[in-house]
């Protein structure tokens, strides 16, 4: 069963992508082979100033895009490397089983899209 978070965050999702402007971007998964999640950013004086995601997929996937391109502009970029799969489906109030690989996506994209120099 999804957490009211969950299901606010999918029926309502925030910042669906792509973002025009955006300075940086990374992409966990394969497009067309399974689950995967791009996320934009657009980083200003070494702050995420706006975010966008997009995936295809189940409730959970789509609202762990929508929580951490949410998340992004109000934490620092060390807080969002740090931040981890637990973190995600805690902000969430939890995942069912089976679906913590979506909180995984997202924190993977999140790695790749701040790979390069902010």
């Amino acid at each position: 069963m999804y957490s009211e978070t969950v299901l606010e965050h999918f029926h309502n999702p925030r910042n669906c992508g792509p973002l025009p402007g955006a300075t940086h971007e990374g992409t966990a998964g394969v497009p067309g082979e399974g689950p995967y999640m791009t996320l934009w950013f657009r980083v200003e004086d070494g702050r995420v100033t706006q975010a966008a995601y997009q995936t295809w997929g189940c409730p959970a996937a789509v609202a762990c895009g929508s929580l951490v391109a949410e998340l992004a502009p109000r934490v620092s970029i060390a807080a969002l490397r740090s931040l981890t799969a637990a973190d995600v489906m805690r902000l969430l109030r939890g995942l069912p089983e089976g679906k913590e690989h979506c909180a995984e996506l997202a924190v993977e994209a999140i790695k790749r899209v701040l790979s390069t120099e902010c």
